[in-house]
């Protein structure tokens, strides 16, 4: 008999919600009555039923709560936490263990006010204190039932050890205890690369000379000088981190590049490459933090302007085809990219990918880490994948003619292709192509959009203000009269929240240049880039320096950022 939505009252939960607006009483009450609902948690139903969208109900209770939120795709949970909780209690209550730290249990769920889950699932984990953790419904329902299938259980018990990789050494970077004489060596590599990663760093950069050790981390694209701690550490922290990344400590006259995975609590996992390069006084080191989270940018977060994204958007969601992303090495294109493919993978598409390396693995996708020693290389992958049955594929780079064969023959027989070039702006790309052999006829057929990109800092919002530039110096980067009334250009200043540095976080500025029947008459006769350039312009295509006169307007970045990184 189902309850009737009048006399069914609201439980302060939801109550909360409706009187943020996130959905009103009356349709709360119904969903809460709904028959349809069977055993599904409440929360869980109303986002099915999009009451609301699961994001902004993350948000909302963590604001209200006071409790930290978590992207689920960006975690792996402890094997040893999840075999600690019986199954059907994680079905039945949809959570999921994440990390167990001494007598501490983090538990991903969706609804922090469901009492009754957390004692049972506390009782069931010998009476750990649990400690909630807020994940989206739609990715803890797909990771619940990941972890609780039959076939799951099955390979639990096949793999009852831990199963490691050859080349990665995982450790927990907040519960690693040191002793010993070698323990200020291993504090101060645990406490730096906690650090990097608390600092958002994408690099960190250990560089050895005579009297002291330099060390510096890359943030928001810019390198910065962080400390100089003593020779005599030298040693020590080369041979720490080749012990992390399994390499031989004894060869320091050959570079070395390897790999480590770090563990944060409670399921936090951050990769590092790390290359190894014998110099006059040492060896110089650079580690590129990957983490996972960064390939789940949401597109409006990467700074397109609403004209760019419905023309990108429009040329992912094309069936065929080939999408040419162009700019230079930390340019910020394997994350738009990244981006691209989180929105294309679906469980009814077939993804492949061919990259040097693979620097963050996504669940649903096929990535082939390129290998030239052993002959696997991006046409040999591509080859491969054609014989894969795939819908989507990714090129890391298109380097030699062979590889832009067979992704152009790719484009061409109903594939999605999406890749990537060294060029300065989008007209360059197709000419590029041309140079490297491909016949016009080919580009014309087969491109059908090429996006070229930058990355500039965003200002802080925290302390920007008003900039004095001289209204000379703004006509010179590229506005007109008309466009210099009504508004002032911002400048950063400095505070607590940036490090004083005025910038916090990066965006990007594209040249996003959908191929035109005019642009392919221009590329099929032959026509050279500052042809397509022009035909570009005239059809309202935005240069990367108008895109960033653009953001300066809006406040977003200064005119020094849009000077840096881009031309007229």
């Amino acid at each position: 008999m189902a309850l009737n939505p009048e006399n069914n009252p609201l439980t302060p939960l939801l109550r909360g919600l409706a009187a943020a607006g996130l959905a009103t009483e009356e349709h709360l009450r119904a969903l809460a009555a709904d028959p349809k609902r069977g055993n599904k948690p409440l929360l869980f139903h109303l986002v099915d039923q999009k009451a609301f969208s699961s994001s902004g109900l993350m948000a909302y209770l963590s604001g209200r709560y006071n409790i930290p939120m978590l992207d689920l795709d960006a975690a792996v949970p402890e094997d040893a936490a999840l075999q600690m909780i019986d199954r059907k209690l994680l079905e039945r209550y949809q959570v999921l263990p994440l990390s167990r730290h001494r007598d501490t249990l983090y538990l991903a769920m969706a609804d922090p006010t469901d009492f009754k889950a957390m004692e049972d699932i506390k009782f069931n984990a010998g009476g750990l204190q649990i400690v909630p953790i807020l994940v989206e419904t739609d990715k803890l329902a797909k990771a619940v039932t990941r972890h609780t299938t039959s076939v799951a259980g099955g390979f639990d018990e096949l793999f009852s050890e831990p199963v490691e990789e050859e080349t990665q050494e995982e450790f927990d970077l907040v519960t690693q205890n040191a002793t010993g004489e070698d323990a200020p060596v291993v504090r101060f590599v645990q406490q730096l690369l906690l650090d990097a990663i608390q600092r958002g760093a994408s690099d960190i950069h250990i560089e050895p000379y005579e009297k002291d050790i330099r060390v510096r981390y890359r943030l928001d694209g810019i390198l910065q000088d962080i400390l100089h701690p003593p020779v005599p550490l030298r040693e020590g922290v080369t041979s720490r981190l080749k012990i992390l990344c399994r390499l031989d400590i004894s060869e320091r006259r050959l570079p070395q590049d390897g790999r480590l995975r770090v563990r944060i609590p409670p399921a936090r996992i951050i990769d590092f490459r790390v290359s190894f390069l014998p110099t006059s006084f040492g060896e110089t080191i650079v580690l590129r933090l990957l983490d996972p989270a960064s390939s789940r940018v949401p597109i409006e977060e990467l700074g397109f302007l609403p004209e760019q994204r419905q023309a990108f958007e429009e040329a992912i969601n094309r069936p065929y085809g080939m999408i040419l992303v162009t700019g230079p090495t930390g340019s910020g294109k394997t994350t738009t990219l990244y981006t691209a493919l989180n929105i294309l993978n679906a469980g009814d598409v077939n993804i492949s990918t061919a990259e040097d390396p693979v620097e963050i693995p996504v669940y649903g996708i096929n990535q082939v880490n390129i290998n030239e020693r052993i002959g696997l290389t991006f046409a040999t992958a591509l080859r491969s994948f054609l014989r894969q049955d795939p819908d989507i594929i990714m090129v890391g780079e298109v380097r030699d003619l062979e590889t832009a064969e067979t992704a152009i023959k790719a484009a061409q027989t109903g594939h999605l292709v999406l890749a990537t070039l060294h060029t300065n702006d989008a007209p360059q790309s197709l000419t590029r192509l041309e140079n490297m052999g491909i016949p016009t006829y080919n580009i014309a057929g087969a491109v059908h959009l090429v996006m070229a990109q930058r990355l500039v800092r965003r200002l802080c919002q925290a302390c920007r203000k008003p900039a004095k530039i001289p209204e000379q110096a703004l006509l010179e980067a590229g506005f007109s009269e008309t466009e210099l009334q009504g508004w002032k250009p911002m400048g950063p200043v400095g505070c607590e929240q940036c490090n004083g540095t005025g910038y916090k976080g990066r965006m990007g500025l594209y040249q996003v240049m959908a191929v035109s029947d005019g642009m392919r008459e221009i590329i099929m006769r032959g026509g050279t880039s500052l042809d397509l350039a022009r035909q570009a312009a005239a059809e309202g295509v935005l240069s990367m320096r108008q895109s960033g006169l653009r953001r300066l307007k809006d406040g977003m970045t200064s005119l020094e950022e849009v000077l840096r990184v881009t031309t007229l």
